[in-house]
Formats: C-alpha cells, sequence, structure tokens
C-alpha cells in the first residue's frame, strides 16, 4: 500500500470547526473516499501555525486523482473554503511531502 502525506492550514481561529466538521463528515464522502482507494486517513493539527499534516495510505489502482473532478468531492471544498486556505476552485491549498524514513 502507498502513502501519501501532505499538509494544508487552517484559518486562525478556526480550529474547533475544522474539529467539528470533520467529527460529522458526510456518510455519502466517506464512501467516495474509500471507493477512491483511500484508507486509513488520518489528519494531525499543529495548532500554533494552523498547519494541517494529513496521511493516507492508497491501494493499489487507486482512483484518488479522479476525486478533484467528482461534484461530492467540490461540494465539500466548497463547504470548508471559509475555514481553509484553498485555491481559486476551493480547493485546499495542499502541498505534498515526501517520505524519508519510514519503519513498521
Amino acid at each position: 500500500m502507498q502513502r501519501m502525506a501532505f499538509t494544508m492550514r487552517i484559518k486562525p481561529g478556526f480550529e474547533a470547526e475544522y474539529r467539528r466538521r470533520h467529527d460529522e463528515i458526510w456518510p455519502e464522502l466517506s464512501a467516495l473516499l474509500k471507493a477512491a482507494g483511500i484508507r486509513d486517513y488520518s489528519i494531525f493539527l499543529e495548532s500554533k501555525s494552523g498547519t494541517l499534516f494529513a496521511i493516507q495510505k492508497l491501494t493499489r489502482g487507486n482512483k484518488v486523482d479522479d476525486l478533484p473532478n467528482h461534484p461530492l468531492m467540490k461540494c465539500w471544498w466548497a463547504y470548508m473554503a471559509d475555514i481553509m486556505e484553498v485555491n481559486s476552485d476551493n480547493s485546499p491549498v495542499s502541498h505534498p511531502l515526501a517520505e524519508v524514513f519510514h519503519t513498521d
């Protein structure tokens, strides 16, 4: 299984709201992520900077590259746009991270 990690940022003062929205994640969005091949997805917050660190495991033959075009994904991005740094299409500004060490 491939691991993918990236960072994003939330706007200052929205930490609790970000957590609340993810605590109430839409079941259909969870199903979409799973259908795309995302497993074991975690997001961590560094509260002083508002930096989010996300890591997910991807199945072989995953379809994550299709997610930005899916209407439900676009809806989620629009829902989150008021509390995150986003691009012009409301997708989160994200920065991929290169894996430099791993151990099981």
